[in-house]
């Protein structure tokens, strides 16, 4: 069975249809790794996307129980070269087009996905339907044109009641505005005791869980449309340690007087390079973001840059010059991607280890 993308610019591919038998419109994105498409499938920062895999053939070692990032993929579309259809890994359990069809997602295959990218490399990111021959081109375009893409995804993913990941280590409270897993794995290996909130979680709340920490994850969409939990951020770096991730890393910057603005057709990815500033260290790093704080916007805040991408000079990283916060917009947990940033997890975890020491020098002198 054959299956129409149709972009807003008027450009039409057709190829075969598998997945999901059913319609969808989203943002038209592209991804250039070659590995990780289940991670990708399951990324709650895909929300309402429908993403385009640069790398030809896709589905080759199937789906596994274990490189899930969410269990509900958000994720609108899925567009490739070529799905393979007969599986092969150890590991295998389902084929990706069974998994489609499970998550009642659609996907197009046989298509030219490097001219789809050049386009959208040139344009920038456009509003796409994935639909069945049956539809005229011209009528979806005027239906593309006249969209307007939703501006709720956080609230769409984020969970809608805390829960605990126990552990014997530091209390660690992480903000879900659409969580990867690979956030949470990599707190609990390091014995943090974890509890997940809500998106528009206050500040009041979470001190109430005597966190030793804070996390603000990754999520999907633009930063300015979850101006509601600028407030808490503000707030809640004063109190305790802070390390935020992608999404997390733009709302930091809105919190403390910094601007984002959206890139032209974003960084999605496991290959970009980033720079630390403060070592002159470069990690591959893993990306999915569309939107960047702006440069210029720091110059009067209080925070510092650290980090920088080496392909377009953007901001890669932030810190606050007065208290133990830091930000960065790249994924360091990886889930797909390199593990070279890895590092920065323990650096949050000294944090906490230093602030929680002068707590209770602070409370030793207090008690003389």
């Amino acid at each position: 069975m054959k299956r129409q993308l149709i972009l807003e610019d008027g450009t039409v591919f057709i190829g075969k249809a598998f997945g999901g038998d059913v319609e969808k419109i989203g943002e038209v994105v592209f991804n250039t790794g070659m590995t990780g498409y289940q991670e990708i499938l399951s990324d709650p920062s895909y929300c309402g996307q429908i993403v385009t895999l640069t790398y030809p053939l896709i589905g080759n070692y199937g789906i596994n129980r274990d490189d899930f990032e969410s269990i509900n993929p958000a994720i609108a579309g899925f567009v490739v070269k070529e799905t393979a259809e007969f599986p092969s890994n150890w590991r295998n359990q389902l084929s990706l087009d069974d998994y489609l069809k499970m998550k009642n997602i659609p996907g197009i295959s046989g298509i030219d996905t490097r001219k789809l990218t050049r386009i959208i490399r040139k344009t920038g990111a456009l509003k796409g339907a994935l639909c069945n021959m049956n539809k005229k081109a011209d009528e979806v375009i005027a239906q593309l044109k006249a969209t307007v893409l939703p501006t709720t995804q956080v609230k769409q993913v984020s969970t809608k009641t805390a829960y605990s990941s126990p552990g014997r280590g530091p209390r660690v409270v992480l903000v879900d505005y659409g969580m990867k897993h690979g956030i949470l794995r990599e707190l609990t290996k390091r014995g943090c005791d974890v509890v997940v909130v809500p998106y528009n979680i206050t500040a009041q709340e979470i001190m109430n869980y005597h966190p030793d920490g804070v996390m603000l994850s990754n999520g999907p969409g633009d930063p300015k449309s979850v101006r509601e939990t600028l407030e808490m951020i503000r707030t809640i770096q004063k109190e305790v340690p802070l390390f935020g991730i992608c999404l997390g890393h733009q709302l930091f910057a809105l919190a403390n007087g910094a601007d984002t603005d959206k890139l032209k057709f974003g960084h999605r990815g496991s290959n970009h390079p980033v720079k630390d500033l403060r070592t002159g260290k470069v990690s591959i790093t893993s990306q999915n973001h569309g939107y960047t704080v702006e440069t210029d916007s720091i110059e009067h805040t209080d925070l510092t840059v650290t980090h920088t991408a080496l392909n377009d000079d953007t901001i890669e990283g932030l810190r606050h010059k007065h208290y133990p916060a830091f930000t960065v917009q790249y994924h360091p947990e990886a889930s797909p991607g390199p593990e070279d940033a890895n590092y920065l997890f323990d650096e949050f975890l000294r944090n906490i280890e230093v602030a929680t020491t002068k707590g209770e020098e602070t409370c030793q002198n207090a008690q003389i």
